[in-house]
């Protein structure tokens, strides 16, 4: 049984990082290396801290005013058993997943199905910093998609949705 996670920090009350007032934990460790990543010093496999899922679940919990829980990084999805178990602890939240992968990619990875089956939201697509955008909520590049993951397991296929 997995009981921690590696993480390179958290952001408490975030109101940029999916709809509503979040609270954000960002993985560490990152293959991808998208250029012009907003969070660079996420890549590191090494870097960053383990922490107790227990103790982040606790913390979620004593906050009263938290819509939801967000998944960031570096890349959730190179720590899928570690993040479905922070989302099992939390299950009571909306919880939405920042990840360089897109849906297609990660629905053909059994592995993967662990921590996607546990998601509310998927934001997915590999940051392009050529095509960088302020205009979409949530996304930081254009080919970025917000996506109903319970919907589009269902379907088998992405369908996304407008934050």
């Amino acid at each position: 049984m997995i009981t921690e996670i590696r993480i390179s920090g958290i952001a408490k009350n975030s109101i940029v990082d999916g709809t509503g007032i979040r609270y954000v934990i960002f993985g560490q460790g990152c293959p991808l290396k998208c250029e012009g990543c907003h969070n660079p010093d996420t890549h590191d496999f090494n870097g960053g801290r383990l922490v107790l899922i227990s103790q982040i679940a606790a913390e979620i919990k004593k906050d009263p005013l938290l819509d939801g829980v967000t998944f960031s990084g570096g890349e959730p999805f190179v720590q899928p058993e570690a993040f479905a178990a922070l989302a099992d602890a939390v299950a009571d939240y909306n919880i939405f997943c920042y990840t360089g992968y897109t849906f297609e990619e990660l629905y053909k990875k059994p592995e993967a199905h662990i921590l996607l089956n546990k998601l509310d939201v998927l934001v997915d697509g590999r940051f392009k910093k050529s095509q960088r955008t302020y205009n979409h909520k949530f996304r930081g590049s254009g080919n970025q998609r917000a996506i109903d993951v319970k919907e589009s397991i269902k379907c088998g296929k992405a369908i996304e949705i407008d934050l």
